[in-house]
């Protein structure tokens, strides 16, 4: 039975680089949202045009990502999971192919979160998005915490990425 792992946790936390090590581990195809993003729109996308490439890239990686478990290849699923609408609907999707899923919750202070991502931003070999302190802040009030009754794995990032 093929396995869907899904990373949630705020900008920063580690996601990509736990996504990473997850991948190599449990030999699956991984799915970074922001890579595709950066790929198809560049590190810096315009602002009024960001949620439109977002809903975009969102599309076509929903588009693949069941078909590898229908081939029962694992996946890790790097797509953030920042609602709980968002988790529902991707496990239903997995339990509909009979596969099983595994949730995951990235963590560390805001202040080693943001001072990655700081790091990041100025350094010219980040092949990523670029992040404002402003987006960071805003973003933070659409980022929906686990609930008690999801069950899921709690990973401490912050002395690891």
């Amino acid at each position: 039975m093929a396995i869907a792992y899904l990373i949630h946790g705020y900008l920063g936390v580690g996601k990509t680089t736990f996504a990473k090590k997850l991948e190599e581990d449990r030999k699956a195809i991984r799915f970074t949202h922001d890579e595709w993003m950066v790929q198809l729109y560049g590190s810096d996308p315009d602002e009024q045009l960001f949620p439109e490439y977002f809903q975009r890239v969102s599309k076509l990686i929903d588009s693949v990502w069941p078909r590898c478990l229908e081939l029962g290849v694992n996946v890790v699923l790097d797509l953030n999971f920042w609602s709980k609408e968002q988790r529902d609907v991707t496990n239903k999707i997995i339990t509909n192919l009979k596969c099983e899923c595994r949730l995951f919750n990235i963590q560390c202070s805001d202040n080693a979160a943001w001072s990655r991502i700081e790091m990041r931003n100025n350094d010219p070999s980040f092949q990523g998005l670029h992040i404002s302190r402003n987006t960071y802040d805003i973003l933070r009030k659409k980022f929906e915490p686990l609930s008690a009754e999801e069950a899921h794995e709690n990973i401490d990032s912050s002395d690891k990425y």
